[in-house]
């Protein structure tokens, strides 16, 4: 159905007409909003996290390009999408969305796709900074960073993250604010530090035309398709600005335009990050096998020196630490809203606000989950890829869900004030397309042979989470557990959001 029309034009009458009573706290701004968007996709922890299976998968050539045509397909997504936030801009985000447009079962699986992205995400985040801080004490202490202490360093960061969350909105969005100007000093010093340094440079036809293959398929082609999952890794979390929606003022403009500003601002920061890293190679074998295990490192090593290279290994790792925060802060949201509407065992514990209006108990249940999401990690490497697997397969499916729906059910849909007017069929069934193609790669093996070690465990985690959210929808969906609200009828919902801790 529609998104109605309210009577009150005000953020809480159109949240109200919705179907929910506003509960938790508006105070974030629209640059807020915007922020916590890009912090989540954070060129400075995707594009140094997989900078390793870039060169190893296609190499220069394929790093470049495809991060122009990947972020371009990504900025179609975020402009579909964000004409569908306005119109729901609700804390539900995704799920919320496909529930009025195409039912209750496209929202239950869109919620738990979307849910268990989200929370991979955190600990994908995490657990990667906690990567590169085991990196550094290495090169300051010569500490050897074991799996175990790996795992303490990460379960670390959690608890600060929860910690920093259970503050309120309002810190979370001055961090964010912080962390945009953050990532993008960050990136400039890299760049300018690697560009100024009395080094040999690699010249442009390097950058943009040197192809590696270190995968083992003998397919050009197919290396190029795999390659290019580098930056769709990267592009990721940018609905955060749908999920804090709730807690945002002048909503239906300020999360949308947030959603499609943190795209295209991160799409040229990550391009800069990349030619910058890319023409200071100096040693690229020794890059690639770096003892250090952070090919970046390895890059900053060669051209500025072991002092500067942990000072700029110190950026970095506050740019993931920032974003791993705004992670935390967007998964908590989704958390909360999904019990909000009963999806959740435990709903009536998640959906409770304290007294600063904050789903703390949310917060927590997001980083206690990613602690156990990542705990495989700590006996064997190649969990971690099946947890970054469970970030983009559940997120990048969710995105499109809504969209596609818009497009199906056309007539059920109004748009909110943000729109793309007569572009939005070519953009919106061009992005459907994108989505469904790059989901497929996300699934292909990446190296040749396939062993236990190499496997690729997209293609098990989604059938996983199909199955898991399936089983979720037998035992609560289908029953009175599982309401979203009637649109314009607020007194479906009940008063559980009020509860306090």
């Amino acid at each position: 159905m529609s998104a109605p029309y309210s009577d009150d034009p005000t953020d809480d009458g159109v949240l109200q007409a919705l179907g929910y009573k506003p509960v938790l706290a508006r105070r974030m701004s629209g640059f807020g909003n915007y922020a916590i968007s890009f912090s989540v996709i954070c060129p400075l922890a995707g594009c140094l996290t997989l900078f390793g299976f870039g060169l190893n998968t296609g190499g220069p050539a394929v790093m470049m390009w495809g991060w122009v045509i990947i972020g371009f397909l990504t900025l179609l997504v975020a402009l579909s999408l964000a004409e569908v936030t306005s119109a729901y801009p609700t804390s539900g985000g995704l799920y919320y969305m496909a529930h009025q447009l195409g039912g209750p079962r496209w929202g239950w699986f869109t919620g738990w796709f979307n849910l268990l992205g989200l929370l991979g995400a955190i600990a994908g985040i995490d657990y990667g900074c906690a990567l590169f801080v085991g990196a550094f004490a290495n090169l300051q202490w010569g500490i050897t960073p074991t799996p175990e202490l790996t795992m303490w360093i990460f379960a670390g960061i959690l608890l600060l993250h929860g910690t920093l969350n259970t503050a309120g909105v309002r810190l979370a969005s001055i961090l964010n604010s912080i962390s945009v100007w953050w990532q993008v000093c960050g990136v400039a010093l890299i760049i300018g530090a690697l560009s100024l340094a009395p080094a040999e440079h690699q010249d442009v036809s390097f950058v943009f035309g040197q192809f590696e293959n270190g995968t083992g398929f003998s397919s050009a082609v197919y290396v190029c398709m795999i390659g290019s999952l580098l930056a769709a890794y990267t592009f990721c979390g940018y609905d955060a600005s749908s999920h804090l929606s709730e807690e945002t003022k002048n909503a239906q403009i300020a999360a949308p335009r947030g959603m499609v500003r943190s795209v295209w601002t991160a799409w040229i920061v990550g391009f800069l990050l990349l030619a910058g890293l890319l023409f200071a190679i100096q040693d690229y074998a020794g890059t690639v096998a770096t003892a250090t295990g952070v090919p970046p490192a390895q890059i900053m090593l060669d051209v500025l020196g072991a002092t500067t290279t942990k000072l700029l290994l110190l950026v970095v790792i506050v740019a993931q630490l920032f974003c791993g925060n705004a992670e935390t802060a967007a998964a908590s949201r989704m958390v909360y809203a999904f019990s909000r509407d009963g999806a959740l065992p435990g709903s009536h514990l998640w959906r409770r606000v304290n007294r600063n209006s904050t789903p703390v108990a949310a917060v927590w249940a997001s980083v206690g989950v990613a602690l156990l999401i990542a705990l495989p990690s700590l006996y064997s490497p190649t969990a971690y890829a099946a947890v970054t697997a469970i970030n983009v397969i559940g997120i990048t499916p969710a995105y499109i869900i809504p969209v596609y729906l818009r497009r199906r059910h056309s007539a059920r849909f109004t748009p909110g004030p943000w729109t793309l007017g007569r572009w939005s069929g070519p953009i919106g069934w061009t992005a459907v397309a994108y989505v469904i193609v790059i989901t497929i790669v996300f699934c292909l093996p990446q190296a040749s042979p396939i062993t236990v070690s190499s496997f690729n465990y997209a293609g098990v985690t989604a059938l996983a989470m199909i199955i898991l959210a399936a089983a979720m929808w037998k035992v609560r969906g289908k029953s009175q557990n599982y309401k979203v609200p009637t649109l314009g009828n607020i007194d479906e919902q009940t008063e559980f959001t009020r509860s306090v801790l």
